[in-house]
């Protein structure tokens, strides 16, 4: 047969992250103090009623020795260098203490100790729009410390969650207020512009927010593709671009060279020689022995000179048979 729990749905249990508050002596740090006082208190109680056992007065004795050694050990607290205790006595918060031994009221005072280091809060993932339509999810991180102890147990149930929710909503305010490019660009920008609207939420809570950073922004597969074929695009852009100023320089360099040459009659016979002393480090290449610029230079002359007198001999003499085959030469009487 079904019990009554089993028809009626039961809401699941709100997951909250833990504050970084404690009961006393919850802490790790050891606190020798209640043991010692209850050995003295025991001690005490055997000089004075040890003599009386196995009577009832020297029983009932020792018993409450222990009794009280065991309540003034419990008035005794300590708290560690990083932490503060709050005291509430019937409810209210009575003073401070800490860090170092305190001493608590049996039955009136309790004691919740703050830890007052740095801590870390996670900003879950969450899916935003930009200013340009775009969908993208981001996650951080929130660093902060507690300054004041009581207003940030007196006046927020739990200032880590409280501090997660005013983050993930700003982070969505700026998000959609803000490129992609703008975004992608300046990071530590979402983080400050967040930053400043959780201080000024939380202020007046005793906390004080040390930074907010981004730490992952996760794009769609789409746009991914198309930001990498534009990445890709503009690498062969500045490649391309960078190849025709090499050849632009080296084109600028080489008729530089030719003009020196030029003007320099020995200059292009040192480049020959020098060629040939690099190729004759390896005896696998083939050296190919060019003739000297002189020699060239004199057949160049040479040939001009011949081509020069043959134009300028006069034309040879027609032969007999030729003149008598004219009819415009004289006949001789």
């Amino acid at each position: 047969m079904l019990g009554l729990n089993s028809l009626i749905p039961i809401p699941a249990k709100e997951n909250l992250p833990t504050p970084a508050t404690t009961n006393v002596g919850s802490s790790g740090i050891p606190n020798p103090i209640p043991f010692v006082i209850f050995l003295l208190s025991m001690g005490v109680g055997w000089a004075i009623f040890g003599s009386q056992l196995p009577a009832l007065a020297g029983v009932v004795g020792l018993v409450g020795s222990g009794i009280v050694g065991g309540l003034l050990g419990s008035m005794v607290r300590i708290a560690a260098q990083w932490e503060k205790a709050l005291i509430f006595r019937l409810g209210q918060v009575r003073a401070v203490k800490g860090p170092g031994p305190f001493i608590l009221v049996p039955f009136l005072d309790a004691a919740r100790m703050v830890d007052t280091r740095i801590q870390t809060l996670d900003i879950p993932r969450r899916q935003a729009i930009t200013k340009d339509n775009v969908p993208v999810s981001l996650d951080g991180v929130i660093f902060m410390k507690v300054t004041d102890p009581q207003e940030a147990v007196t006046k927020v149930r739990n200032y880590q969650f409280a501090i997660q929710q005013y983050a993930q909503t700003a982070l969505r305010d700026i998000v959609g207020s803000m490129t992609l490019d703008q975004i992608l660009i300046d990071r530590e920008l979402v983080g400050e512009k967040i930053e400043e609207m959780v201080e000024a939420e939380i202020e007046g809570w005793g906390i004080e927010v040390l930074g907010i950073r981004i730490q992952d922004i996760e794009l769609p597969e789409d746009l991914k593709r198309v930001m990498a074929r534009q990445a890709s695009a503009e690498r062969e852009k500045r490649a391309t671009i960078t190849k025709a100023e090499g050849d632009r320089d080296a084109a600028e360099n080489l008729a530089k060279a030719a003009e020196t040459m030029y003007t320099s009659p020995g200059a292009m016979q040192l480049r020959t020689l020098q060629t040939l002393d690099a190729l004759g480090t390896s005896s696998s290449n083939t050296t190919i022995i060019a003739l000297p610029m002189e020699l060239t230079q004199a057949l160049q002359s040479i040939s001009g000179l011949a081509s020069g007198a043959k134009s300028s001999t006069p034309a040879s003499r027609p032969s007999r048979e030729q003149e008598n085959s004219d009819p415009t030469s004289p006949t001789e009487p």
